[in-house]
């Protein structure tokens, strides 16, 4: 068993798209309209799906906004240089939330943006 996806609705699919694979470095690894229930959906990440988990981008047709529900907390993304990272996406005109520096009560160094629909992604640069 394992994970295959983390779905998000998004008001602005290509306002995504560009936020996941140009701040984010992922791929889109395919896209689908389906006309008879009005959305799209995007999947985006670093490798095959086979073989690695994906973000699953949904727009619905006609909806621009959606409420962040309290329960979400953020997505994680394992990043070579987290303070590099901060600073592509701040050139880049992302909201940085918290910038790159040392976790609370430990070392490892991290940092928080939020994507174009207000959620939370956390960079940190973890070895395996």
């Amino acid at each position: 068993m394992r994970i295959l996806h983390t779905m998000l609705r998004v008001g602005d699919l290509d306002k995504s798209i560009a936020f996941y694979t140009e701040v984010l470095e992922m791929r889109l690894l395919r896209q689908k309209d389906y006309p008879k229930g009005e959305f799209t959906l995007a999947f985006l990440g670093y490798g095959d799906e086979a073989e690695n988990t994906a973000i699953e981008l949904t727009y619905n047709w006609g909806k621009s906004d959606y409420q962040i529900g309290t329960g979400f907390g953020h997505i994680a993304i394992n990043v070579e240089d987290v303070y590099q990272a901060v600073e592509v996406a701040k050139q880049l005109g992302v909201e940085v939330t918290r910038d790159a520096g040392p976790m609370n009560a430990g070392e490892t160094i991290v940092a928080f943006l939020k994507d174009p629909d207000g959620y939370e992604i956390e960079l940190l640069s973890k070895k395996f």
